[in-house]
């Protein structure tokens, strides 16, 4: 029987007759309808994992295909890769395609939190399990969420900022604003600010949310405020990419190496910039750990396995399993205990413009 069947017609409720058994047996399997029905892969098949990504714009982005694909070929899975380009529409028609490949299990990191919602409802009818990855799709139940906790980002990003800028003026250059993670970095930024804007010991110049996380779109939004505003003294920025933005700005007003900037995604140019003194601070999120995580866990959906997981996070209509991951704070002190001791970065790479 189909999904969408339902039952349309009314017992009346004067009648004291039980109801046939045949019927009872009908309600039963149209409520059992109702549910999406449990994946099942076939004795001896493959998995196969779509991964829906918005785009390898982010240097980051690179490193969680490569070490994800990796281990999903380890586990003994497949996968299906497709990249949106920052276009949602476009990411929308490629889960749709992905859907219809048949893939076992699909992992999502969304341009837009909300504008998937309906297609991963479609995905968990058909009983294809859903990982959001890094970034949550909101209102549609995913199966699983993992990533690092965002909102500590933001409150790390400010706390180590704050430190080293105890007052003066403020810019916050928010991510996306389709981007849940971004909404959670800036809960987290003012978790920590909001007490020292209101103590008088710093202001906040500015805040900036941009359509995408478009270095360009930032830049053009940062020029005429900085070109107006000489006494900055700090930006925190979305990520190391936006904060890169950030630093050209103040360079091009004569401003570099006095406002602290600080980012996240350790990137290398980032870690560069910290090295070299032009970026005060980064948030190391181990990307290694984060993507061969969600590698065992999606191929363990795509089998129909139980995960049991310690927390769980809002999506804005009910509450879905979460895995959290714990960021950590890099500044120039703390790049060979962090990333290098890692291998995340070689301290060649690191130092090419400076010596150690």
């Amino acid at each position: 029987m189909k999904r969408n069947e339902r039952h349309s017609g009314k017992a009346s409720r004067h009648s004291p007759r039980p109801f046939p058994l045949a019927f009872v047996a009908v309600l039963l399997i149209l409520l059992a309808g109702c549910e999406p029905r449990q994946h099942r892969l076939q004795p001896g098949q493959t998995p196969l994992i779509g991964f829906s990504m918005d785009s390898l714009v982010v240097e980051r982005w690179k490193r969680d295909i490569d070490v994800f694909g990796r281990s999903v070929k380890e586990l003994g899975a497949d996968m299906i890769l497709e990249v949106a380009n920052q276009d949602a529409s476009v990411q929308e028609s490629q889960v749709r395609d992905l859907i219809r490949k048949g893939v076992d299990c699909l992992v999502i990191v969304p341009n837009d939190a909300d504008r998937l919602s309906a297609v991963v409802k479609e995905a968990r009818a058909r009983g294809i399990p859903v990982l959001s990855y890094d970034r949550l799709v909101r209102k549609a139940g995913v199966n699983l969420y993992i990533s690092f906790d965002n909102v500590k980002v933001g409150s790390l990003m400010a706390e180590t900022i704050a430190r080293a800028v105890p007052a003066g003026g403020y810019i916050i250059v928010n991510g996306a604003k389709t981007d849940n993670n971004a909404k959670m970095l800036n809960e987290g930024f003012h978790s920590v600010l909001d007490p020292l804007v209101s103590s008088g010991k710093i202001n906040i110049v500015a805040e900036i949310w941009p359509s995408s996380w478009d270095s360009d779109e930032v830049k053009a939004d940062l020029e005429p405020v900085i070109a107006r505003n000489r006494g900055i003294d700090a930006v925190i920025a979305g990520n190391d990419m936006l904060a890169e933005a950030a630093i050209n700005v103040l360079s091009e007003n004569r401003l570099a190496g006095r406002a602290k900037v600080a980012g996240q995604d350790a990137d290398l140019a980032a870690c560069q910039r910290i090295a070299e003194g032009s970026q005060y601070a980064t948030i190391y999120k181990p990307i290694d750990r984060l993507a061969l995580k969600a590698a065992g866990f999606a191929v363990m959906l795509a089998k129909g396995e139980k995960i049991e997981t310690d927390s769980t996070i809002d999506d804005g209509a009910g509450k879905v399993p979460y895995v959290r991951l714990e960021p950590i704070v890099v500044t120039k002190d703390l790049l060979e205990a962090t990333v290098i001791k890692d291998g995340f970065h070689s301290a060649k790479e690191i130092y090419r413009n400076v010596g150690p």
